[in-house]
């Protein structure tokens, strides 16, 4: 890879006043393998261009619309054009983008949920299958490094066959009605630019992830109670699962957005018939591993003791907080990777192939959809089935 340039990147979305862009552009610039050489950052071309001034973009490569940032960056040489883009714009914007810049042959970097609708995550998942180019999508938590030992770990058997999962992710930021004065509420809220569901499409969907991720099993069944909280909010703030998997376990999964006072602490709690495993985010350097027959252990990002996942997700020495970003930018760096292995015609190493993907992607809107299903339904439980055709 010493010899290989950088990846250029073009950005859509994560112009003024957004959150998720500059998260993305931190990360994808963090590890030196990619650099942001253009982009189309707000739907309002002179916003665009003040972002793109602000960023010290050339401003030939910044432009109005995706439509002319694929095509005037296809007519420069190979060289010089953008290899990867990266869509952060609210969740009606990301099916189209991302099936044209698929189709015109650069990789592509989604924040999730993958579309607007499920019936849009089918046609996207057909193009990713189909096409020379790969798909990321930043279920950003999957990246810390300790949460890539609790994989690990369960996959290796260390608390043997899982039997019982609880997941949470408590928020309040939306405690009250802030749809007429926050950006972010605005279009979080609105079914129009979100999708139908609320709280459960924006972080309920990066607990069921987080769940499938680290156990390596997949969700069979759930069983919903959703509910909106604030008076004059048109979809879900809040709201209950129950969870059954692919090996019998269930589970229990939970994601509020008004927990007044809660700021971001996505917990997850593994049970095998060994032992368990427990992570949350605002200690998120930890894992606890809690044994029937000996004290508990505490395991630490950066240590020695860590596998193979861990290791390759660390970036430095105990005692040195990783956070939120360097989880991004882990998933960026294994897509990175990933490519240029894929350029010089060699196999990734399966630490590098460890992000999120078309999978995750059409599971998550899958999820969105018999979430809200089961929630109108009278029987106790839904399958939970992934149709593809």
């Amino acid at each position: 890879m010493k010899t290989m340039k950088k990846l250029k990147m073009g950005m859509i979305g994560g112009g003024p006043g957004a959150f998720i862009g500059a998260i993305h552009r931190n990360a994808a610039l963090m590890d030196g393998l990619i650099e942001l050489v253009a982009g189309v950052f707000s739907s309002n071309p002179e916003k665009s261009r003040q972002a793109g001034e602000e960023l010290m973009l050339d401003p030939s490569r910044v432009y109005s619309h995706y439509d002319e940032l694929f095509a005037k960056e296809l007519e420069l040489p190979e060289e010089q054009r953008i290899d990867i883009v990266c869509i952060v714009t609210p969740n009606n914007v990301h099916y189209d983008p991302a099936k044209k810049a698929l189709e015109a042959g650069f990789h592509v970097v989604l924040d999730k949920p993958m579309t607007l609708t499920y019936e849009e995550a089918v046609s996207l998942y057909k193009c990713i299958q189909t096409s020379s180019s790969l798909f990321c999508l930043t279920h950003t938590y999957t990246g810390y490094p300790m949460i890539k030992q609790m994989k690990q770990m369960i996959a290796e058997g260390a608390i043997g066959t899982v039997k019982k999962v609880y997941v949470e992710y408590p928020q309040g930021w939306l405690y009250r009605l802030l749809e007429h004065e926050n950006k972010q509420a605005s279009w979080r809220t609105d079914p129009a630019r979100n999708g139908k569901a609320g709280c459960f499409g924006d972080i309920g969907t990066h607990a069921f992830n987080m769940a499938e991720y680290v156990t390596g099993l997949e969700v069979t069944a759930i069983c919903a109670s959703l509910h909106t909280k604030v008076e004059g909010r048109y979809i879900d703030d809040d709201g209950a699962l129950l969870l059954q998997f692919s090996n019998s376990a269930n589970g229990v999964l939970t994601a509020s957005q008004i927990n007044t006072g809660a700021e971001n602490n996505l917990k997850i709690r593994v049970y095998g018939d060994k032992g368990g495993l427990e992570w949350e985010q605002e200690l998120n350097n930890s894992l606890v591993a809690r044994w029937p027959d000996r004290p508990d252990e505490v395991f630490r990002a950066g240590t020695s003791y860590l596998g193979s996942l861990a290791q390759a997700n660390t970036r430095t020495p105990a005692g040195h907080p990783e956070g939120y970003i360097e989880a991004f930018a882990n998933i960026y760096r294994n897509f990175a990777r990933t490519i240029y292995a894929k350029r010089k015609g060699v196999v990734p190493l399966p630490e590098w192939l460890d992000f999120p993907g078309a999978e995750d992607g059409i599971r998550g809107m899958a999820f969105i959809d018999l979430v809200l299903k089961s929630n109108q339904s009278s029987q106790k439980w839904t399958p939970f089935e992934v149709l593809k055709d």
